[in-house]
């Protein structure tokens, strides 16, 4: 875990905030980010997918992307292959 000193500024999935600290979990997990909310005072942790830089013209980023949330898993089930009776309408 890393305290960012100063604060990042990050467009996140609850609005604009900053970043107050990283956690890294190491090579194959995202990195997270705990956000603190501008307008809520709330507290969000998100994954590095998560959020975007802010504004910053001086750095020419003038229109960053919206951060989307992280799509839900799948269920196993949704992931199964369908049977080859049910491909080929053979009864079974």
């Amino acid at each position: 875990m890393l305290q960012l000193n100063p604060p990042l500024p990050l467009n996140t999935p609850k609005g604009e905030g900053f970043a107050h600290f990283l956690i890294d979990y190491g090579p194959e997990s995202d990195l997270y980010w705990t956000v603190f909310i501008t307008d809520t005072g709330e507290i969000w942790t998100f994954s590095n997918r998560e959020v975007r830089a802010s504004k910053n013209i001086t750095l020419g980023r003038t229109a960053p992307s919206s951060p989307r949330p992280a799509p839900a898993r799948r269920a196993e089930a949704d992931r199964s292959v369908i049977p080859m009776s049910a491909k080929d309408g053979a009864k079974g």
